[in-house]
């Protein structure tokens, strides 16, 4: 693609309270130590727009996930959502699906648009797909998602969607020895080749035992660098959160268009 100079750019201007210019997606990332295959929001090498990480400072995976009072999570993620829209973010992203549970308490906190899930496409690809066919949804691990979560994105329960968790019933241990602190090695230690044989084999069966399934939604941060051997092997759109910072991006920041006629 030809590009310029963007001819818009001519008297450059503050944002009020922004600190930095040029910035991208702010990325919300939990307080823990383990690597991300390109494509994971963890690792901002995959992505063609500027990322900028923000540590939520004392929230583990754990914490976010199974702590039988999330609301003490909301002050740490404000803190550290407000952070990167005074650095200047054009909106904020988070690293795990689970900070649904918060998406409508941080879209409030700051004044930049905020996606906080993947989750938050599920009704947008069951109006793709029509009401006869149904959405499924595959998440880490069934266990910590509530009602709370589903309603936070807009996710009705009793709609077209069906949920599974990749990791239920311990089918994918590549994502187990990345993602418990009480399995990891030390340093961590995973194969690519084994996670995406493991999960590309769950989301397979996943779509097996579902015929109605019209399009899939991967929740968690660490599945799209598999999404494009899931869709080659099931044929049917999927969403993860690659395509939601896709989105988010693109209408954070709209692209110009180079070409001629």
């Amino acid at each position: 693609m030809r590009q310029t100079r963007d001819p818009g750019i001519d008297v450059i201007h503050s944002r009020p309270g922004h600190r930095c210019y040029g910035m991208g997606l702010g990325v919300l990332i939990v307080d823990d130590v383990y690597p991300g295959f390109p494509g994971d929001v963890r690792n901002a090498s995959a992505f063609p727009y500027p990322v900028q990480y923000e540590v939520v400072e004392g929230i583990d995976i754990k914490q976010l996930a199974y702590s039988d009072d999330r609301d003490v999570c909301l002050e740490p993620i404000q803190r550290a959502a407000r952070k990167l829209e005074r650095m200047g973010v054009r909106a904020i992203i988070s690293e795990c699906g689970h900070f649904s549970y918060f998406q409508k308490k941080i879209a409030a906190s700051v004044n930049i648009p905020v996606f906080l899930s993947s989750m938050l496409q599920v009704p947008w690809a069951q109006q793709v797909i029509g009401p006869e066919k149904v959405v499924g949804l595959l998440v880490s691990h069934t266990d910590p998602v509530t009602p709370a979560h589903l309603d936070a994105v807009g996710i009705r329960a009793d709609s077209n969607v069906v949920i599974r968790g990749a990791r239920n019933d311990g089918k994918c241990p590549a994502f187990d020895h990345l993602w418990v602190k009480d399995m990891r090695a030390d340093p961590v230690r995973v194969s690519y080749a084994e996670a995406e044989e493991q999960f590309v084999k769950v989301a397979v069966d996943f779509f097996a035992d579902t015929p109605d399934m019209g399009a899939m939604v991967l929740e968690c941060t660490g599945f799209p660098p598999f999404a494009r051997a899931i869709q080659r092997r099931i044929g049917i759109p999927v969403f993860s959160f690659s395509t939601l910072m896709d989105f988010a991006w693109s209408v954070a920041a709209h692209r110009d268009f180079y070409g001629h006629v």
